[in-house]
Parts: C-alpha cells; structure tokens; sequence
C-alpha cells in the first residue's frame, strides 16, 4: 500500500502539469472514485448554465480544447443586476468542462409545516405538485421540498449567485448548481415571518408549523403537544438565554442549505449517477447584505473605490491541516493504519529510526524535533506544499460538495471524512455604502486565482471598466471576458502562456462580476 501511494505522489509533485487539474492526482477521477453509480442514469445530464442559452452546436463547440472559446452571455441576455459571466474549458485535464455556475432572482415567502406544497421531478423529469405529507417515503419520485414561491414574483426578493468546481467529473457540480439556491430559499421561507421586523431578535423557539412560541407561556399554561419540545428549563432561560441576530440566523441557514445540499447528494447517488465532487461558492442578498458562502478553493472578493475586500478564504489541506491531523488524531481508525496525522518536512526513511526529526501536529503552529518511532514510518495525513499539497496523496481541497464514495487509490480508506462541506459565510453591509458603476463583487473558480492575484484582478477590472461605457449593459460580462482571457493566455508553441511568458491556466476557469450598485441599476 505505502509503495502505491508513493509512487502515486512521485508522480504527482515530480511530473505534474503546471496549475492543471489539482483536485486529484492522475489517478482520481478513475480509481479513486468507485464506479458503483455504472449503469444509473445520470441526475442531470451534462450542460452549461441554462442562462447562456446555448444551441446544440455551441454546446459542442464550448467543449473544444485546443481553442478553448470563451463562452459568455449574449449581448440580449439580462442577468440580475446587470451581472457579467465568462467561462472557458481547461487545456485537456477532463473531458467536459467540471465548472458550473447559476445565478437567479428567487422569491422569499412565508411557509409552514402544514400548508407546505413540494415541487417534485419524477424519473421522466415531469414538474409535478403534491401535498408535502402525500410523499413522504414515496419511492419513485427523487423530490425536493420547495415553497409555492417558485411559481410566483411575490414575496422577499433573494438574488442568489454560485460558483461551483467540480472535480472528477461535473455531476456533484451540475447537481448542486440546480438546487443549492432553492435549499436556501425554502429554509428561510421558514422564517420569513421575522423579516417584517429585521431589528428584533429571532425568537428562541418555533412551534412545528415555524411560528413563534410565546415563552411566558411557560407559566402555568398548558401546550399543544407541537409546543413541548420548545419548553427549555426555566432556570436555564431566565440565566443563560442568547440573543440571536437576524444575520445569524440567516447565515446559519445557509450553512445548514450546504449540509443538507451535501446530503441530497449521497442519498441520490442509490438511484443516479452523480460523479464526484465540487467546490462550492455561493453569494446569497437578502434585504441589504450579501452573504457570501465558500467551501472549498474557489475565491470571492469585493473591489471598492479600489479598495480589495476579501469574501471568502480558501480550504486547503495548508489552511486546514490542524483540523484534519486533529480528526486523524481523535479517531486514528479513519487513517487505516496507511497513514499518521503527525506531519514532517520530508519523507522518513527507515534507516532514520531513533534519530530526531522535525514534526508538528494538530497542536502545534510551529515544529519541534521528536525522535523517530516505527508508527512515523506511515505516510503522511497530508503531503506535498502548496498547490501540490494532498490529502492522502488523493485530493488537494478540504471542503465541498460530494465526494462521498472517493477512496484512497487502490484501498478502501474513505477520505469524505476529512471533507468538510460546511462553508464560511462573510456577511458585506451593501446598504451601508455608497457604490459606483465599477464597485463590483468578483467570484471566480481557483482557475482564474491560479495565475492572477487579487490585486491583479482588482487592476484589471477597475482598468478595463473605467474605459467602457457605463450606460453598455454588456460592460460587466466584456470585464469578465478580460479577467478571463488574462487568466486563460493565448496558446503557442509550449502551451498557453500570459504575456509575460508564464503559464496560463489549464483549468477550467468560471467568472462572475457582480456591480454591487445593481439593484439601483435595475429600478
């Protein structure tokens, strides 16, 4: 097994492609992931974001690696708040392009547990409506719950945008680009009744039907039986009661919405095929604030009177390497007796029995030397620098979407443990600022980030925005296109290369660039 995996990484950090595929090694999107889903149909099939609006033929086209076109949207298409998008294929690491993306102005209403419709797709993909509790363990529809508010414009206006990586194929990714949005919005249908008051404190608890309970109830009244399992002990409330803002109540929804997206997806897969995994990157405004939600490698920042506001942080096995080596510590089963948490500078040698090496652990920032025991000889929970970095020697993000059957290659060590699908959430107060036309949120895949630092992206977009009309309601897509093709390179001779001669990126590379002054735009 150590030998497999050593050859493995050899591979991967002596010979590989310079800012390709770096999710997994070359043998991920095979052997590393289970073909237990051959045969079922796939859950979505392939396509681009439906908000391009492509023909068959520019379907194909998209897919062509060796010119690698740049897709974008139609100079009649209208994206919410004038939003601009780009995307380009890789140079040959996968087949199709992994990236997906979505973008949608969704209305919030006010739901309850007891007049909640469910909008279900049947294997034939036919829309159909039925009472929530008709289908409850209904085995041949795969159904999600949505609120009423998907047939109307009435209600809380939310604009949601996502970004979303995929890696080892695009099914997680198509998946989660369709359905992520419609978690959130129902989830806060759920609570809808306290956005008419966004100062107050949510209440503590919420009879079934997602109604306030009144706590002074408590004295001496009798409840329904929906009403007991909010009835907390009264010590506790009067001594230790929380106040919860609205804010963290939203944010708190959207967390769960990437939970139970991740979820859906295991429980899918028994019936579909939906091949790996993705990154996930998801702006969600709602009344004033963008909330902006990552979970994995992808980036989002802000760029306002040029001024760089990061949005989100990267997931890495670097970033997160005292989480993982402290999972691997708790439960050391989960490592397979293959590999150790304990982390060195370079591989250890048998021969090196009994001297002292450098090492950390989870509790450790720095490195102290430790004395070499048989049980180090086990290959690293995490290894390689960097880009290059793995966790066991498989896959190089340590948050997302999916990848609940990827396995060590060539074992049976699942690795989903160490993959957290729980994102960070940054909240940016719009109302709260003054925005011109060129104030922008940009969101883009790690394809664009690979070659081009935040500050290039603000320089190029503030650049290229500040030339452009700002009555052409194409202007953000024709910045995304810029960003893009900056990002992307013109191909020559030794592959594609920047203008400065460096690699460009061979991934697969998707952009957003948002105005934050768009809802004023659009009235």
């Amino acid at each position: 097994m150590i030998s497999k995996v050593k050859n493995a990484m050899s591979t991967l950090v002596g010979g590989i492609v310079p800012h390709g595929h770096h999710h997994h090694h070359q043998h991920g999107s095979g052997a590393a992931h289970n073909c237990a889903a051959d045969g079922l149909p796939p859950r979505f099939p392939y396509t681009r974001p439906e908000f391009l609006e492509l023909t068959p033929e520019l379907l194909q086209y998209s897919t062509e690696h060796a010119s690698r076109p740049v897709i974008a949207l139609k100079r009649d298409a209208r994206l919410p708040w004038r939003t601009g998008y780009a995307e380009v294929i890789n140079a040959g690491k996968s087949m199709l392009n992994e990236d997906q993306a979505s973008c949608e102005l969704l209305y919030v209403k006010k739901t309850t547990g007891k007049q909640r419709t469910s909008v279900l797709l049947d294997d034939s993909g036919v829309r159909r409506m039925v009472p929530a509790l008709w289908i409850n363990g209904h085995k041949p529809f795969h159904f999600l719950h949505l609120s009423m508010s998907t047939m109307d414009n009435t209600g809380i206006p939310l604009h949601f945008w996502g970004v979303f990586d995929g890696h080892a194929g695009s099914g997680a990714a198509i998946m989660a680009s369709k359905l992520l949005h419609r978690l959130i919005r129902d989830r806060l249908g759920d609570v809808a009744h306290l956005f008419e008051n966004p100062s107050a404190a949510p209440p503590i608890c919420l009879t079934k039907n997602g109604s306030p309970y009144q706590v002074e109830a408590k004295k001496g009244a009798t409840q329904d039986a929906d009403d007991q399992e909010c009835i907390n002990d009264p010590v506790a409330h009067f001594h230790m009661e929380k106040v919860v803002s609205l804010e963290s109540l939203i944010t708190g929804i959207i967390e769960n919405a990437f939970k139970q997206m991740d979820d859906l997806i295991e429980k899918e897969k028994a019936s579909y095929s939906i091949s790996g995994g993705c990154c996930a990157l998801a702006a969600v405004h709602l009344m004033g604030k963008l909330y902006v939600a990552n979970a994995g490698d992808s980036r989002a920042i802000i760029v306002r009177n040029n001024e760089i506001i990061p949005m989100s942080s990267e997931f890495t096995p670097e970033t997160e390497r005292q989480r993982l080596q402290y999972l691997g510590f708790l439960k050391p089963e989960l490592l397979g007796n293959e590999f150790t948490h304990i982390e060195f500078p370079r591989r250890i040698q048998h021969k090196e029995l009994g001297k002292k090496m450098l090492f950390r652990d989870h509790t450790m920032t720095g490195w102290a030397y430790k004395t070499i025991v048989e049980d180090d000889l086990k290959f690293p929970l995490i290894y390689g620098e960097g880009k290059k970095a793995r966790v066991m020697a498989t896959i190089g993000v340590t948050r997302g979407l999916g990848d609940h059957d990827l396995k060590v290659y060539n074992s049976n060590i699942h690795i989903k443990p160490f993959l957290s699908c729980c994102p960070e959430v940054k909240v940016y107060e719009l109302a709260g600022h003054k925005h011109g036309p060129d104030d922008v949120l940009i969101m883009g895949t790690d394809g664009l980030w690979d070659v081009t630092t935040d500050k290039d992206v603000a320089e190029a977009v503030t650049s290229f925005l500040s030339c452009c009309d700002p009555n052409d309601p194409m202007r953000y897509t024709l910045a995304a296109q810029e960003l893009l093709m900056r990002s992307r390179g013109v191909l020559k001779e030794r592959g594609w290369r920047l203008p400065n001669e460096r690699l460009g990126s061979g991934d697969d590379i998707t952009v957003f660039v948002i105005p934050l002054a768009g809802a004023e735009m659009e009235t």
